[in-house]
């Protein structure tokens, strides 16, 4: 009798600790839907500290041809809109994703039968996923102005303008390389922490290109990364991560902290340095460009516990269409891109910085 009866108590204590957990997680799943969806507040601040980009390739090709396809014509559809309505419907989770659902839309908008703002008119999270794929995608496609081939040119080479994806993959043209999605997978040197990047496997001295547009923000050495270059979009929203370069010719001699380079450009060159306090060390044992994506909707996230870093596997197979040919220097052993390219986004920014001055301190006053 007494067996039963501690049985029974035993059941009871086991049942309400499950319940107890389920609550727990529970909780906990809300809990992070909530940072999900939501710009969670500070006492002064409203920003997005948290970012699942979880859009595959598939969708993002297919975004972005509508785009492009719609350049010229009566509307004109925006494609990181159509895959921020899709966020929204989705709860972010794009293996919901099926073709039909864009096209849907798609006819909606180019019949005029709806409009982005009629589609999306209290739908709950599209703001949130709009202002987040935008801070992901938002340098990536535009007008710029870059070289082809032309044999009937002396040069061999003539410029067009162009409207479409201005952001390459980090890879240059012709170099093999291999990868997988290992974002968010273990790792020890230091302290247990989670990949926060992605690797792409290769030769070393592979040619590392600029994805986007942007200014150098950090270069040097790095226990963790090695020999790196880190690189900040001109709207400040995206801090790109270069790891692992080089030993002895980690990138190009002409880069410093503040260098603006243009998309495409030759920063650097695969190595395998990193994992030691001491600068110049090989300890990487497979050569690799750990590349990486921060976001940033507030400068209190860069540097802090409160970072933002994205899986960009989906990113980076989107980017395969967009490769950048390179040529070496014989006498400075140097790679460059073989079709230069201007983005008026880097044109902008430089012309800002020429001209930048602070009108008091040089006793100029312009009145209206």
């Amino acid at each position: 009798m007494l067996t039963k009866y501690k049985a029974k108590h035993i059941v009871m204590l086991e049942l309400i600790l499950l319940l107890i957990f389920s609550s727990a997680l529970i909780k906990q799943g809300l809990d992070k839907e909530a940072s999900m969806y939501t710009s969670m507040q500070d006492s002064e601040k409203a920003f997005i500290k948290w970012v699942s980009f979880d859009v595959s390739k598939k969708a993002m090709d297919r975004a972005y041809n509508y785009d492009i396809d719609t350049k010229d014509k009566e509307v004109h559809l925006n494609w990181i809109e159509l895959l921020a309505y899709l966020g929204a419907k989705y709860g972010g989770d794009f293996s919901r994703y099926k073709e039909k659902h864009m096209e849907d839309i798609a006819e909606k908008l180019t019949s005029k039968e709806e409009t982005i703002e009629s589609l999306t008119d209290g739908m709950k999270y599209y703001d949130y996923y709009y202002e987040a794929y935008s801070a992901v995608l938002g340098g990536m496609v535009g007008e710029y102005q870059i070289e082809v081939a032309d044999e009937s040119s002396p040069t061999g080479k003539r410029w067009e303008e162009k409207y479409g994806l201005k952001a390459f993959l980090p890879i240059a043209k012709f170099y093999p390389y291999s990868h997988y999605d290992d974002f968010g997978v273990s790792r020890s040197y230091g302290y247990k922490r989670r990949h926060l990047g992605h690797d792409m496997m290769g030769q070393v001295g592979t040619p590392i290109i600029a994805v986007e547009s942007g200014y150098v923000e950090a270069l040097g050495w790095n226990q963790y990364g090695g020999w790196r270059i880190g690189i900040r979009s001109f709207d400040k929203k995206r801090y790109y991560y270069y790891a692992h370069l080089r030993q002895n010719f980690p990138y190009n001699k002409s880069l410093e902290e503040g260098s603006v380079v243009q998309a495409g450009d030759v920063m650097g060159y695969l190595g395998r340095t990193g994992y030691s306090s001491k600068e110049n060390a090989n300890n990487i044992r497979t050569p690799h460009l750990h590349f990486g994506m921060q976001l940033i909707f507030d400068e209190s996230q860069k540097e802090s516990v409160n970072e933002i870093w994205i899986d960009c596997y989906d990113l980076v197979l989107f980017l395969y269409k967009n490769r950048c040919e390179t040529v070496k220097d014989p006498e400075t052993k140097e790679y460059h891109r073989v079709y230069q390219f201007l983005d008026p986004a880097a044109e902008e920014y430089i012309k800002h910085q020429i001209y930048k001055y602070d009108d008091e301190e040089i006793d100029i006053h312009i009145y209206d």
